[in-house]
């Protein structure tokens, strides 16, 4: 294992033995100190900055020497997954467009069937972060996600071979599973293996490979049958899976089972030979050893777990109640009910700009913050969702008819026709920017950082949860809700939601940029 010279190493073995010892010494009373709320300082302010500036240049001088090029590849075979999940998100918008039109009359979808084919993934997926909460803190987190890649390529499977609709249904449900799997197990994965510095891009880069998997789904879809399409699914999982296997296990868990040598030759795999990975070892073991056991229902009292657990689950239920989920799911007869005239290749063009700023958000998450993004992402998709039910109601011949809003070209000029057109793909561009900017990936990421070790699997399972099942909820009844509201209405009751989302992020988010997973729990620790 490689270690450089104990006079280059991050510890404090140079230092000298009255400034060891004080350093110690503080470093117990703190540790101490922050296990109780109401603790009093017992040092002087400026004594307890000292202590704390140096540890910020004992981890400087650690991450200026850390080597990323394999880090960045685990992280690749693991955003595989949600690569995989991403193509069976946007599976469904070409799918049931063929399948719709199919000769087969027992695979002929009608409009409640569509709805059921395209949502029914969903209950896969709260399934699957029931799961995920059991499997992750059992198994790890790497078999986890190899296990995960059997249900998307059988799923995929039982479609292709499919005879009926119900074996339809049971091919979406099991993708589904291993979506909701995926969905919690690879963000988990990505922030125990990554540093401060790249972690918010690393963890960015999650629901950048799913929006990849969105537009890989539908720009194939415009070429290939339905049942090709499914095998071409089938791809990014078994990569996955062949990938991982050769990746290192998270080094935290590691040291939570106790294995110590397996978590430092995973600290040498995912940090180089230059650094000393005894010292990182060191500040992982001290958390743990501080956290100790395992979760129980009495410690919903503790604000280290009921604070971030209600932060996460709150981010889900509101990252859903923006209506992404339904507009991605029916992308094509969004555009079809606004009378764009290649309502497909208006589906490629928003998911290709969903790519784009989920990429820019990767690339300045770490510099930005997370919750400033967070802000202007919500103001951009309030604005937005709100222009495109304009858009709705302009073209609504009767408005007193609101049930059944009427094609443009029933009302209005053919020229004001393709201008309201535009109108309305420039609206749905905007949301999604704004979307891919913030609420898409930063939920997944801090929903990764801000729980304890110890109750990380249960907690990040029942936000997952929270939100497929909101997911479930949103794109199963988007028709009735066109309905019941009108189109203009939904997408005002989606920007309504898109306000509160940015009052709730500038009351409660706390910021976590370049803080380490250790650093956030003792911010929710008082």
């Amino acid at each position: 294992m490689g270690t450089v010279k104990s006079e280059e190493s991050p510890s404090e073995s140079s230092l000298s033995p009255e400034y060891s010892g004080f350093v110690n010494g503080l470093g117990s009373w703190l540790q101490e100190g922050m296990a109780s709320e109401e603790r009093k300082p017992l040092l002087p302010a400026a004594e307890r900055s000292f202590l704390l500036s140096s540890s910020e240049i004992l981890e400087e001088r650690y991450l200026n020497k850390v080597q990323n090029k394999k880090l960045y590849l685990a992280t690749f075979a693991a955003v595989l997954g949600p690569l995989s999940f991403g193509f069976v998100l946007g599976y469904s918008s070409p799918a049931i467009s063929d399948l719709s039109k199919t000769d087969d009359p027992h695979l002929r979808l009608d409009k409640t069937e569509a709805s059921w084919f395209g949502s029914i993934v969903t209950i896969g997926a709260v399934m699957g972060g029931l799961l995920g909460g059991w499997l992750v803190d059992r198994l790890g987190r790497k078999l986890s996600l190899m296990l995960c890649s059997v249900p998307f390529i059988f799923g995929f499977m039982t479609i292709i071979s499919a005879k009926n609709v119900y074996l339809l249904y049971t091919g979406r449900m099991l993708t589904g599973l291993a979506s909701g799997v995926t969905s919690l197990v690879v963000p988990l994965y990505i922030s125990e293996t990554a540093h401060p510095r790249v972690r918010g891009a690393l963890g960015s880069c999650v629901q950048l490979m799913v929006v990849t998997g969105i537009v890989g789904a539908y720009s194939a879809g415009m070429v290939l049958e339905w049942r090709w399409l499914a095998l071409l699914c089938c791809v990014p999982p078994f990569i996955m899976l062949v990938m991982m296997g050769f990746m290192p296990e998270s080094p935290r868990f590691l040291l939570s089972r106790n294995e110590r040598s397996e978590a430092l030759n995973a600290l040498e795999f995912l940090r180089g030979p230059e650094v000393d990975h005894e010292w990182e070892c060191c500040q992982i073991e001290a958390r743990a050893e501080e956290q100790g056991g395992r979760f129980s229902i009495a410690e919903l009292k503790n604000p280290a777990v009921y604070k971030p657990f209600l932060i996460g689950t709150l981010l889900m239920f509101f990252q859903q109640l923006t209506g992404i989920n339904a507009i991605m799911f029916y992308a094509d007869t969004v555009f079809e009910e606004a009378n764009f005239k290649n309502s497909s290749l208006a589906s490629v063009i928003i998911g290709v700009i969903q790519v784009i700023f989920t990429a820019v958000a990767a690339l300045i998450m770490d510099r930005a913050g997370r919750k400033v993004l967070l802000v202007l992402s919500g103001i951009v998709m309030a604005i937005s969702c709100a222009a495109f039910g304009v858009y709705f109601k302009l073209t609504e011949q009767n408005p007193n008819n609101s049930s059944h809003p009427v094609p443009v070209s029933n009302s209005l000029s053919s020229e004001a026709s393709d201008q309201l057109a535009w109108l309305a793909l420039i609206s749905m561009a905007f949301f999604i920017a704004g979307f891919a900017l913030g609420w898409g990936p930063i939920p997944w990421l801090v929903m990764s950082e801000i729980f304890p070790l110890r109750v990380r699997g249960v907690a990040s399972g029942s936000c997952v949860v929270t939100n497929w099942a909101f997911a479930f909820l949103v794109t199963k009844e988007f028709h009735d809700l066109m309905v019941a509201l009108t189109s203009c209405g939904t997408f005002w009751f989606f920007s309504g939601f898109c306000v509160l989302n940015v009052i709730f992020t500038l009351l409660v988010i706390p910021e976590t940029k370049g803080k380490t997973l250790e650093e956030i729990e003792a911010y929710f620790r008082g």
